[in-house]
């Protein structure tokens, strides 16, 4: 260890992260005490890495922080994280903030402060190219001003900010890439909950547990987008078509348009969610690249609504991972199942119930027979804990069925998964 250069030290100490595994490593000799002082990199302060950090005052805090900090040169990525720690005050976060911003690559920030401090205003038009914020509050974004021209990635959890700010936010990024939005307190200006957001550059999105009136997202190199655990009336996405993964979970939106940007879908991947089979369907209908889909407990706003496997079959020729699991009627079976069409490309097959019945496993053999190249067959179902006499002659029912059909398809893996 001797030999290694001084520089090298430092790479490794940065691999550490959390500062206190740092400070105590760098201890080893003067060697080490001055790659810690001008070739580290990278320092974590979070309060779950070591139980004494609840134990210390807020102030012991600050100057702990404080020196440890002011002992680093040209530091590229700070992490402080203190979820269940008092309110910082705010000169020390400042000063902490104005040491580091000049060679900070990632500054991942979950800090109270009292006074609020507004972070953008410390960061911005300097290298930044990862923020990560959470319980903030953001006011007051000035485009021409604030500007991040190397941010990549941009993360808000639990952070009170305007609609209109976000937006401006956003235009001050030109170069972001990766937007997460969790639990934002987002401030109306006017009645109508509305959000607009424009980026030429966003490639992947993010958005849980969000309620609006109207969701506009305008993104012309959008490939990724997932919301989660959101009440919209109306979502519209405008892009040129670059959509490539598109995940709904937990979503209650009365309006969902994706418009031209299904065409080059790969992964749609739906669960708890309320559709109208139909209209869903032909949103994703020009999806002849799509290669997965799930859906997974979704219930059709029309009973009498199924999932048509024959129209899959023909829209989505490339298509090699299918997952379904719903409500399944007798009207799923006699009719979703209609046609000679086989699901020539589907290798894995993941099918689902919440109540197994008879029909399920009909359902099942007449899946299977539309697989010409099944490989795996993955059956997941639901096991109450206090199973009743009758539930339990129904599983043994059903695990003989399996048992007897796979005799057919001895070729195909076969894996149960109960919850």
């Amino acid at each position: 260890m001797e030999y290694l250069p001084v520089e090298v030290v430092g790479n490794i100490l940065s691999r550490l992260g959390a500062a206190r595994d740092v400070v105590i490593a760098s201890a080893t000799c003067r060697k080490w005490q001055e790659a810690w002082r001008n070739h580290l990199h990278s320092l974590t302060f979070n309060s779950n890495d070591w139980p004494l950090y609840h134990e210390f005052s807020t102030t012991r805090l600050e100057i702990l922080i404080t020196q440890t900090i002011f002992q680093t040169k040209g530091l590229q990525y700070l992490s402080i994280i203190m979820d269940d720690v008092d309110e910082f005050s705010a000169a020390p976060v400042i000063a902490w903030l104005m040491y580091t911003r000049e060679t900070l690559r990632q500054l991942h920030y979950n800090v109270r402060t009292t006074p609020s401090i507004n972070i953008l205003e410390k960061c911005g038009r300097q290298k930044l190219e990862v923020l990560s914020l959470a319980h903030n509050t953001i006011t007051g974004v000035e485009p021409s001003y604030q500007k991040f021209p190397c941010l990549s990635s941009l993360s808000l959890s639990y952070v009170s900010i305007s609609a209109l700010d976000l937006s401006l936010l956003l235009t001050a990024c030109p170069r972001i890439e990766i937007l997460t939005l969790v639990s934002l307190d987002i401030v109306m200006s006017d009645p109508q909950a509305t959000m607009d957001l424009s980026s030429h550059s966003l490639k992947d999105i993010y958005v849980e547990a969000i309620s609006l009136d109207k969701f506009i997202l305008e993104a012309d190199s959008l490939e990724k987008l997932h919301l989660k655990d959101c009440t919209l009336e109306d979502f519209e996405l405008v892009g040129k078509g670059t959509l490539r993964f598109l995940k709904i979970d937990d979503v209650s939106v009365i309006h969902l348009d994706i418009g031209e940007s299904a065409e080059n879908l790969e992964i749609v991947d739906v669960s708890n969610f309320t559709i109208m089979w139909a209209k869903f369907h032909h949103m994703i209908s020009r999806s002849s690249k799509l290669r997965k889909l799930r859906l997974w407990g979704v219930v059709f706003d029309d009973e009498d609504e199924f999932v048509d496997i024959e129209t899959i079959s023909s829209c989505f020729p490339l298509l090699s991972h299918l997952s379904l699991s719903y409500d399944l009627r007798e009207t799923a079976l006699q009719y979703g199942l209609q046609g000679s069409f086989f699901l020539e490309n589907v290798s894995v097959l993941e099918l689902g119930w919440t109540v197994i019945t008879d029909l399920f496993s009909m359902w099942v053999s007449g899946l299977l027979e539309r697989c010409p190249h099944l490989r795996k067959l993955i059956i997941h179902g639901v096991v109450s804990e206090t199973k009743t006499h009758e539930e339990c002659h129904m599983l043994a029912n059903f695990t003989s069925s399996i048992v007897r059909l796979m005799r057919k398809y001895l070729h195909v893996e076969v894996q149960f998964e109960y919850e």
